[in-house]
């Protein structure tokens, strides 16, 4: 196999919080372990970018300096390491990839979320579409997102479908931590729904707690929605939702008493709450300019034998397998949303563990890694 020279550029790197802040550090690991890796990313992702990775910095924001500070230092990296390939962590920075690209004649590739084809602003049709088409790749994350490239003008011969991955097999069971954590937020017998990710109105959070939620709590007393994560602030996607945006409709019809907020935790705690949890609920609204692109919370909760509820809607009708790893729901069908989920937390075994791991397993980073080999070579 001959090895290759990567640039990857991205803003979507840890600490920012999200599905693909993760896909990129796991894309630049991995790719890392058998080529010469590049990252130009934001100052803030230093420390903790994979070390095998030399690494370039430009400013977080405003998000216009980070772009003018990474179209430059691209040039200059590109002058002083020779790069053989250009990649793009999202369509964000697609245009720096394929210009520079074609100034030095270098293959560029550039790996597509469901809003980076939406986007509906005029300035980003105009000027980021053309580039998208012009790029040698395109990795799409989801058979939706691809059927949006597709719509938009990009070549079917361009483009590659490689979903977000996950660690498997997952982290161990730690049985203190978990007594700890009931402790600590007071859920010892109680079932647990589980919901992790950023807070943003796409999400569908509000929602399932206005529409679900009551009838849930109606039937199984002792129910908890345990919410894991935070409004991102550093996110492109402004339509945030908050605590208290989420408590006062709660309190409203008296379901405020059954809901936990832990805010951002580390990868540590998280993965005693997927251990703990009964359901992971994953209510993702239907919103045409701001789609789904994947649902990778949903492989994650799999990895752990959690099942997942969630509607048909964008890239998480690839992140789920009905009757396999959870249940999908008609978009927006609230009762039965409801029902299914009350279903599972009485009779748990309608869902196997092993069903879901089984097929969380294909996910796995180490069998995705040899698909983006592929497209690189």
């Amino acid at each position: 196999m001959v090895k290759r020279k990567i640039l990857i550029i991205t803003r979507n790197l840890p600490p920012l919080i999200g599905g693909m802040e993760r896909l990129n550090w796991h894309i630049a690991d991995e790719l890392g372990q058998q080529n010469e890796v590049i990252l130009l990313s934001h100052i803030q992702a230093k420390k903790q970018a994979p070390p095998q990775c030399k690494f370039y910095s430009a400013p977080l924001n405003p998000l216009p300096l980070f772009l003018i500070f990474s179209f430059f230092k691209t040039f200059l990296i590109c002058l002083s390491t020779k790069p053989d390939t250009l990649f793009a962590g999202s369509g964000l920075t697609a245009p720096i990839v394929v210009f520079w690209a074609k100034v030095f004649r270098k293959k560029s590739i550039i790996y597509l979320h469901g809003l980076d084809i939406n986007n509906n602003s005029f300035t980003y049709q105009k000027l980021w579409m053309p580039f998208l088409r012009s790029a040698d790749s395109i990795i799409c994350n989801s058979t939706p997102t691809k059927r949006l490239a597709l719509n938009k003008g990009i070549r079917d011969s361009k483009i590659s479908i490689i979903h977000p991955g996950v660690n498997f097999p997952p982290k161990e069971r730690d049985e203190n931590l978990i007594t700890d954590l009931k402790n600590h937020f007071c859920i010892q017998n109680k079932k647990i729904l589980l919901s992790v990710g950023r807070l943003t109105e796409r999400k569908g959070l509000l929602e399932f707690i206005e529409n679900c939620l009551p009838q849930i709590v109606k039937e199984i007393p002792n129910t908890i929605l345990l919410i894991v994560g935070d409004t991102a602030s550093n996110a492109l996607n402004n339509k945030f939702q908050n605590k208290e945006e989420l408590l006062k409709i709660a309190k409203k019809i008296n379901v405020d008493q059954n809901i936990i907020f832990t805010g951002a935790v580390d990868e540590k705690t998280l993965t005693q709450f997927y251990y703990m949890a009964n359901i992971h609920v994953f209510p993702v609204k239907h919103i045409p300019n701001d789609p789904e692109g994947f649902g990778m919370v949903a492989i994650e909760a799999a990895s752990y034998g959690l099942p997942t509820v969630a509607f048909t809607t964008g890239g998480v009708i690839d992140a789920i397998k009905s009757k396999e790893s959870g249940f999908l729901i008609t978009s927006q069908n609230y009762l039965e949303f409801t029902a299914y989920t009350i279903q599972i937390l009485k009779n748990p075994s309608i869902i196997q563990m092993e069903s879901c791991q089984n097929f969380a397993k294909k996910f796995a980073w180490h069998n995705l890694a040899r698909k983006f080999q592929k497209v690189v070579n």
